[in-house]
C-alpha cells in the first residue's frame, strides 16, 4: 500500500477496497475451480475464433466479461425474471430499483451516496440467508432464460482458448456464486464475481471489498494470474463494455465484443480486435443499453428481496 502514498485518502480507501475485492474473487474462483470437475462441452455454434490461442501455452489464459459480452443482457436482470415468475417480490419493488439505475445511466453519473444506499439495502435484506439457496435458484433460472441468450460467436471464442488447453474464466460484477453457476453450465474453468461475506454459508450482510466492477476486475484478474502462474502478455480479455478498459488494458490480447460507443473509440485508437454479434448495428451507436443497466441493479436488489420474502 506504500505506493499509494501519494493518493488523497478517500482514493486510497477506494483503491483498497478495489484490491481487496479482487483477491477476494480471485480466491473464490480457485476455490471453486477447484472443487469442480472439469466438464466438456458439445459444438460451440458459429462465429469468428481468434488469431491465437498458441496449443499448449499453458502461461495464457482468457478472461471474459459476461453482460453483453457472453451473454445477451444483464444476468441479473434475467435472475430477476425469474423470481419475479415465483412470486417472490412485487413489482414496485422491482420498480423502485429499475428506475434508480435508469436514472444513473441516462444521467451519465452513478451518484455515490444512492448507489451506497441501494448496495446497503441489498445486503441487508440478504444477511442471514444461506449461499445454497442463491445458488439453487440461479441454476433453475439459467435454464429458463439464460441459455438462449448465450452469443454463439463469443461462445466460440472461449471454447477456442479450452480447445488449446488454456483456462477460461468470466468476470463479472454479478455475485460470484451466479457466475459460477453460468460458467459450469458453459463448461468453462470458473469465474471471478462480486464477493459477498459469508460465513458457515450464511451471509452476514457484508461486501468484501467492493463490487467487481471496472478498476476491482483489474485487480482480480491481476490476483488470479499471480496464483495461476499466467503471463498477462499471452492472455486474452474479452468485454462490451469501457469500464473493462482497465482489465482488457492488463492483457496482450484485448477484444472489444459488442462494444459500447467509448470501448469502440478506444479499441480504433488502440488498434484493438473488435467483434460485433448484435443485428442491429444502431446498438453499437447507442452502446446497448440503458435497458441492460435496469437489469444490473434491478435483477440483483430483485434477488436480495425475494431471498428476504421468501425465509419469512
Amino acid at each position: 500500500m506504500a505506493a499509494l502514498g501519494w493518493l488523497t485518502p478517500r482514493r486510497r480507501s477506494a483503491t483498497a477496497r478495489s484490491v481487496l475485492a479482487g483477491e477476494a474473487s480471485a480466491e473464490a474462483a480457485r476455490k471453486s475451480s477447484q472443487e469442480v470437475e472439469e466438464i466438456s462441452t458439445a459444438g460451440s455454434g458459429p462465429g469468428e475464433e481468434p488469431e491465437f490461442p498458441v496449443l499448449g501455452d499453458d502461461k495464457a489464459a482468457a478472461f471474459f466479461d459476461l453482460d453483453n459480452t457472453v451473454m445477451q443482457g444483464a444476468s441479473l436482470f434475467h435472475f430477476g425474471r425469474g423470481l419475479y415468475k415465483r412470486k417472490f417480490f412485487e413489482t414496485r419493488d422491482l420498480a423502485k430499483f429499475a428506475w434508480q439505475q435508469a436514472w444513473f445511466r441516462l444521467a451519465g453519473i452513478e451518484d455515490p451516496e444512492h448507489m451506497q444506499e441501494a448496495r446497503d439495502s441489498a445486503l441487508s435484506i440478504v444477511k442471514g440467508h444461506r449461499v445454497s439457496e442463491l445458488m439453487s435458484i440461479g441454476e433453475e433460472i439459467y435454464d429458463e432464460y439464460m441459455a438462449e441468450r448465450i452469443w454463439p460467436g463469443t461462445r466460440a471464442l472461449a471454447q477456442a482458448h479450452l480447445d488449446a488447453g488454456q483456462k477460461v474464466w468470466l468476470v463479472t460484477a454479478a455475485p460470484v456464486e451466479i457466475a459460477q453457476v453460468i460458467a459450469r453450465r458453459l463448461g468453462l474453468t470458473g469465474a471471478l464475481g462480486t464477493v459477498a461475506e459469508s460465513v458457515d454459508g450464511v451471509y452476514t450482510g457484508k461486501l468484501v471489498g467492493e463490487p467487481l466492477h471496472g478498476p476491482a476486475k483489474a485487480e482480480a484478474v491481476r490476483a488470479l494470474a499471480a496464483a495461476e502462474g499466467l503471463d498477462l502478455s499471452r492472455c486474452a480479455a474479452y468485454s462490451d463494455s469501457h469500464n473493462d478498459i482497465p482489465m482488457l488494458s492488463l492483457v496482450g490480447h484485448p477484444y472489444a465484443i459488442n462494444p459500447d460507443t467509448k470501448l469502440r473509440r478506444h479499441a480504433r485508437e488502440l488498434d484493438w480486435r473488435l467483434r460485433d454479434y448484435r443485428t442491429a448495428r444502431k446498438a453499437a451507436k447507442v452502446g446497448i443499453p440503458a435497458a441492460a443497466g435496469v437489469g444490473a441493479v434491478a435483477g440483483g436488489t430483485a434477488a436480495a428481496i425475494a431471498l428476504h420474502r421468501r425465509r419469512r
